[in-house]
């Protein structure tokens, strides 16, 4: 499974036997199906050692061991099938947790990755940071009461949340974005709520993690996403990495200036992306036609070939492929993956961000960026949430097998 994904280093109380037995989940986990061989390769510890800490995992009921098809007796270069083994998806479970600006979304993941239960409510996210903790927290129980997860099974959550977030001290960095939530630590808070480890991520950071890890670009190295919602932002996967930045406000494409004679945007300044791309400034625009801005809407006008909404559409994609060809000549990505609400405008948008990216990017730069429609929907930062656990699961289960039963 790939895993763009900060890891921590293991505990420093961790033994001999302790790291023996992480290396071991880890390459069970990042390599499932493989036999004792492949982990003894891999891992560079004894056959003996490999086998007793799978015995160990098999007695704690994380272990699933299964014979190897027939192809494999031949790629091993033996008379008889191995066995191979992986962890037991239902053996542990992570939460996401998505924070935009009018919703909060929960996912419960399996080891796997795959969803188990899954709960959604409308919020005021942006001036009431504790009623809207406490509607995550409500939330996430009952989605555990939906797939029948006991919380000792969760690893922990992670959140992603619709603010840039301060990676020195986990608090909102900037202050028209959620104004309510200044001063508030979202993990800490929600820890309190929840009684377990929680990660926290900008959402942005959380849908790039998405669509890397069980999307459109899984496996891509060099990746941007980004999101147009009521907010907009983009997440950097560079190298393989998280890119975050010194102050966690990397990505913060909503608030490159795209209209210098535009409109005043919410941090303050001129003409952002996101007072031309956002689906209510594109609604904006058509407001005429539209009684009420929204996505709905306005997606039914372009499935009905509306030149008006066609034409604004364009627009908003021709404002993202400019601020995007910046980020394509400094960063070079190989996937530019497009999420959020207005990316199910469909190919009338990435058409133009395309075009836009090619007429002002250095041609290979251009040519090198696949631009793409994410495939997770507005699940892409929910799951990507998840991931955040997922990333930590061979510490956390190697970590739960050290305390006494």
């Amino acid at each position: 499974m790939n895993q763009p994904v900060d890891v921590p280093a293991p505990p420093s109380s961790f033994g001999v036997r302790d790291l023996n037995r992480l290396r071991v989940i880890e390459s069970i986990y990042l390599h499932p199906g493989c036999s004792r061989t492949d982990i003894v390769r891999r891992s560079g510890l004894s056959r003996g050692t490999v086998s007793s800490v799978a015995e160990e995992l098999d007695r704690a009921g994380l272990l699933r061991e299964h014979e190897a098809p027939d192809d494999d007796r031949r790629r091993h270069g033996t008379g008889r099938r191995p066995t191979l083994l992986s962890l037991v998806p239902g053996s542990a479970f992570a939460i996401g947790i998505d924070i935009g600006h009018q919703h909060v979304r929960v996912i419960i993941c399996d080891l796997a990755g795959e969803p188990v239960a899954e709960r959604w409510s409308p919020a005021q996210v942006d001036e009431a940071p504790s009623a809207t903790l406490d509607l995550a927290h409500d939330l996430v129980q009952r989605a555990l009461q939906d797939a029948a997860v006991a919380p000792q099974r969760v690893l922990g959550a992670g959140i992603g949340l619709a603010a840039p977030i301060d990676p020195g001290t986990g608090g909102i960095r900037a202050d028209g974005i959620l104004p309510g939530w200044q001063g508030v630590v979202p993990a800490s808070e929600m820890r309190k709520r929840l009684g377990m480890s929680v990660q926290l991520a900008n959402d942005a950071d959380a849908g790039a993690l998405g669509e890397n890890v069980f999307g459109a670009a899984r496996g891509v190295d060099d990746m941007t996403y980004i999101r147009l919602s009521a907010g907009v932002g983009a997440g950097l996967i560079l190298a393989g990495q998280p890119y975050r930045g010194a102050r966690g406000i990397a990505g913060e494409i909503g608030h490159v200036c795209v209209r210098p004679d535009g409109l005043i945007c919410r941090c303050g300044n001129r003409g952002c992306l996101e007072t031309v791309a956002s689906p209510v400034a594109v609604a904006r625009q058509l407001e005429h036609v539209i009684d009420r801005p929204g996505g709905d809407q306005l997606l039914g006008l372009i499935a009905a070939g509306d030149r008006r909404a066609l034409r604004a559409v364009a627009d908003a994609g021709e404002a993202v492929g400019l601020a995007l060809s910046a980020v394509v000549n400094v960063l070079n990505p190989e996937v530019v993956v497009v999420g959020g609400e207005l990316a199910a405008a469909g190919e009338v948008l990435l058409d133009s961000i395309r075009a836009a990216i090619h007429r002002h990017s250095v041609a290979d730069a251009a040519e090198a960026a696949k631009v793409v429609t994410g495939v997770l929907g507005d699940r892409a930062e929910v799951l990507g949430a998840a991931a955040l656990v997922l990333a930590r699961a061979p510490a956390a289960l190697a970590e739960r097998m050290r305390a006494p039963s």
